[in-house]
């Protein structure tokens, strides 16, 4: 990758301490106690417009434009499900653009070239690249905020692998199944090579079972631990379960060469695997390589798999908090769905986002926005232009820059934290509370302040900032001439709740410091009347630019 550019930022905030904060000390102490919504899962009946429409596309997409949440709007919510659950194209693979890969052409691939050390650097680059720019150039699917979810579900870090190649068929192995088959993407991300590698299944024979993937499969990825026991030993499943999955799961190696993964019957442990009463004392016989499969029917067969994936979902999509009521009105039923549905996830999906639950006052503007959330949403609400895909290196190099923000905001796609995932989606009591600290919270606000600055930041002779009168002006004629139907429309993009009257005024201030709502209507006017004019054109920008960077800085814009 080309050397990012030096850049100036505005309204920089003292640098944060060296040492990486968490949790702040104003997050959760304590969940609460009391029931926060009496909804279940029975079909949403009311209103119908821009407010539920964006919040439907705030929770699903990285960032809803202004136009598609009004084309959603005009749709009825059914239709607007069916679009997101619609699976688009898979995409092409990422390319490369460092001139330090000279086995592969700049612009061409290279997911099936040999390994070579010396530049996996830039593959990995070029990876997490590409995935950062699939969610920024999304089409209305719900697939690449479920290709993140099972990101951070069956978790492994591109580092920790050192293989581009295999992280991408990793990647592109949940791209597949994000809206499919729970059970089935199960079975396939056992045997990946990916996490072979990263959870020491590789290394595991009848000699020498590797208990690391047996036992993350059953405590993160599929049925949880469920109240402690014993020493050990879980509702859900017991030590011994963890030895027994070990010894199934012996016999698979990851290929490096032909860059996937095979089965090797002279490292496989032959005998018979005895399960706990948590999975009603059943016993998996040799099945050679299709054994794993029989691992992941037994661990699916267990009602509280459904329950913990269900959790996960809700958590993932709705609110992290899951009291007793929540527990028994929405997981329960929609962990009876997923099961009756073979444990395809589409019509858990559905169901729950078009629920009257989902759309309960309390669940809306209640998350706050992942690193991925906050600085994608940005540069797809505030239209900032990338380049094309004509100019790869341009294109990467931007997209690598944004991963060097959400990486600054304690978010890097492709190296989650640990096998766990990301803190901020099962640490509790604190959960997305973990995304605002000390060091992340001036990362946010310089980024917002960079890109709504004249300068905004350039690498590979590419600017990307954001355009405030081309915004403006894609807006209603008359909505853009009147200072208070502006900041309103501003609003209801930007902000997932409503802002208060004081609010609004402290914003009219802040557009028209002093002066009359007229200034704007004849400024805006004479700007449109002569848009070439430096000094009108400036007087516009420069007020449109301080609103915009306020708005931004406030507290709501973090909400989703």
């Amino acid at each position: 990758m080309t050397a990012p550019a030096t850049v100036v930022m505005e309204h920089i905030a003292p640098d944060p301490p060296t040492e990486p904060e968490t949790v702040s000390r104003f997050a959760n102490t304590a969940l609460p106690s009391t029931a926060r919504s009496t909804a279940g899962i029975a079909p949403y009946t009311g209103a119908w417009g821009f407010d539920q429409a964006a919040h439907l596309l705030r929770r699903t997409l990285f960032g809803p434009t202004r136009a598609e949440i009004l084309t959603a709007a005009g749709r009825t919510p059914a239709q607007v499900v069916n679009d997101l659950l619609t699976v688009p194209p898979t995409p092409a693979p990422p390319v490369n653009v460092s001139a330090t890969d000279t086995s592969v052409a700049i612009g061409q691939t290279w997911v099936t070239q040999a390994f070579d050390q010396n530049v996996e650097s830039a593959r990995r680059t070029s990876l997490r690249s590409w995935w950062l720019g699939q969610m920024l150039t999304q089409s209305l699917s719900l697939t690449e905020k479920m290709t993140l979810f099972w990101h951070n579900h069956f978790v492994i870090e591109f580092g920790d692998i050192n293989d581009a190649r295999h992280a991408y068929q990793y990647a592109a192995l949940l791209r597949q199944h994000a809206l499919g088959n729970i059970k089935q993407l199960a079975k396939d991300v056992t045997v990946n090579a990916a996490m072979l590698r990263y959870l020491n299944g590789n290394q595991s024979t009848a000699a020498a079972p590797n208990e690391n993937y047996g036992r993350e499969l059953l405590e993160l990825f599929t049925v949880g631990k469920g109240p402690l026991i014993g020493p050990g030993n879980y509702t859900n499943y017991t030590e011994a379960d963890v030895q027994a999955a070990a010894r199934v799961l012996t016999g698979w190696r990851d290929n490096q060469a032909n860059i996937n993964s095979y089965y090797t019957a002279s490292r496989h442990d032959t005998g018979t695997k005895v399960f706990s009463a948590a999975f009603g004392n059943g016993t998996i016989t040799n099945g050679g390589d299709q054994e794993y499969k029989t691992l992941i029917d037994l661990i699916f067969s267990q009602p509280e798999t459904a329950r913990f994936l269900v959790r996960k979902l809700y958590r993932w999509f709705v609110y992290y908090v899951i009291d007793a009521t929540t527990e028994q009105n929405v997981i329960e039923p929609l962990a009876q769905l997923l099961i009756q549905n073979g444990y395809n996830v589409a019509p858990v999906l559905r169901t729950l986002l078009l629920s009257e639950h989902f759309y309960d006052a309390v669940n809306m503007g209640c998350l706050i926005k992942s690193p991925l959330d906050f600085t994608l949403t940005v540069g797809r609400q505030l239209q900032i232009t990338f380049p094309p895909a004509t100019n790869a290196v341009a294109q990467y190099g931007m997209w690598d820059y944004l991963n060097s923000l959400t990486n600054l905001q304690q978010q890097l796609v492709g190296d989650p934290p640990n096998v766990a995932g990301w803190p901020a989606y099962w640490q509790t009591p604190q959960y997305y509370e973990m995304w605002i600290n000390a060091v992340t919270l001036p990362r946010r606000n310089q980024f917002t302040d960079l890109m709504i600055s004249t300068t905004g930041y350039t690498r590979n002779s590419f600017k990307i900032n954001i355009d405030a009168l081309a915004l403006v002006q894609s807006l209603p004629s008359a909505t853009a001439q009147d200072p208070n139907l502006l900041i309103g429309e501003l609003a209801r993009l930007l902000f997932p709740i409503q802002l208060t009257p004081a609010q609004l005024t402290f914003l009219n201030d802040v557009l028209l410091p002093g002066l009359p709502d007229f200034e704007w209507t004849d400024e805006w006017t004479q700007y449109l009347a002569n848009p070439t004019n430096t000094a009108k054109r400036t007087a516009v920008n420069t007020k449109l630019q301080s609103l915009l960077r306020t708005m931004m800085g406030l507290a709501e814009y973090h909400l989703s």
